[in-house]
Formats: C-alpha cells, structure tokens, sequence
C-alpha cells in the first residue's frame, strides 16, 4: 500500500556543474546532442539516430552532431553495430560518436560539451541517474513521459516532455531545442537550479536518515 512506501530521491553531487562560460554561449552553427547510459536497445539509441537523420534531412544553417557514451554489455555489441552500419549507409558516420564506459571526470566533461540530452527510451526507466547529471551541467533533457523523467523535469523544469512512444513528437522537441539557443540556455538555468534545490546528494542522505529514523 502507498502509504507503507517511503520515496527518497536521487541525489548528485556538487562536481556536476556548468561549464564556466555555459551561460556567456551565443548562438551558434553547431549544435550538439547527446546520450549517456547503457547502450541498449530499451534506450532508444536506435531512434536517437533516426531523430539525427531526420534533423539533418530538414537542411538548415546549424550543423548537427550527435554524441553517445556509456556501458555495453557484450550482448548488446550487435545492436550498436547495427547502428554504426546505419550511420553509414546514411552517410552520418562522420558526425556520430560513440564512447565507451566513462570514468567521473570524462562523464563531466562529456555532459558540459552538449547542447541537448536525448533519451528516448522505449521503456519506463526507474532510476534516470543521468539526466540528473546532465541538467546539473546545464544541459537541457528531451525525453518521453515514461519512469521517472517526467517527476524529475516537471520538477527541475529542465527539459522537454513529450508523449511516449512518438518519435514524431520526439524529433520535433529536438529539432525546437536546437534552432533556439536563447531556449536552450533557459532550460539549461532552469535545470541547474531545480537540481541544486531539490536533486543534491545531501538532500538525498537527510531523506533517507529521516526514513531510517522513523523506522
């Protein structure tokens, strides 16, 4: 029963920051998108290079780049080959980078050099660590209304929502985000600042202690 369950939230902490000149950007030719987490087809990875490819198919004067990184588990190297293979044949391979596993201060510095986080994963994500981590570096989210993304940016107000399972609404949000630089570094504060109030890994341990002690 609800009122038997106890909910504390995640909590980073405080080396997940803006770049120092994140707020001074102007507007620019290119825009960056970017994916951190496991490299699964649950994910979404596969439609996050569809959005790519419909992004660039419109033309426009911002050349967009697409980056990824994050664990892959040996079962899931096919389905990543799949992707580069696609890539290719679209003739996007060139602007399209997948990393590997991360350590902490690559993953900051990774975070810090987008201009977008996408995820549009197909299934109701339970934990969504990493667009915590993304928005404390002042990086707008897009992502559907499954698992926890929609609490984390109704409450931040860091990011853009859309339907699940819409890619249509997907590549819209994206493609909206990436014509509107002003836009972009709204969301960016905004998602900063609705991390430090309510996604700190101190609030998180209170939380918890508060919990512990009732119990």
């Amino acid at each position: 029963p609800g009122a038997k369950i106890d909910v504390v939230p995640l909590g980073i902490t405080a080396d997940y920051e803006p770049p120092a000149d994140r707020e001074q950007d102007g507007d620019t030719d290119s825009v960056t998108i970017g994916y951190f987490g496991r490299i699964a087809p649950e994910k979404g990875i596969h439609l996050l290079c569809e959005t790519f490819k419909r992004l660039r198919d419109r033309g426009g004067q911002t050349h967009i780049a697409v980056k990824m990184a994050g664990y892959l588990a040996p079962e899931h190297e096919p389905y990543l080959q799949g992707i580069r293979d696609q890539a290719r044949d679209w003739g996007l391979e060139s602007d399209l980078t997948i990393h590997g596993t991360l350590d902490r201060g690559d993953k900051v510095d990774f975070l810090q050099s987008l201009d977008v986080f996408a995820v549009p994963a197909t299934y109701d994500d339970p934990k969504g660590l990493a667009l915590l981590e993304a928005m404390a570096c002042g990086v707008p989210v897009v992502a559907p209304r499954r698992g926890t993304y929609t609490e984390m940016i109704e409450r931040t107000g860091g990011g853009v929502l859309v339907p699940r399972d819409d890619l249509d609404s997907f590549v819209e949000a994206c493609g909206a985000l990436v014509s509107d630089a002003a836009r972009r570094r709204r969301l960016g504060a905004q998602a900063v600042a609705g991390v430090r109030e309510l996604y700190t890994a101190t609030k998180m341990a209170k939380r918890a202690l508060d919990v512990y002690s009732r119990l």
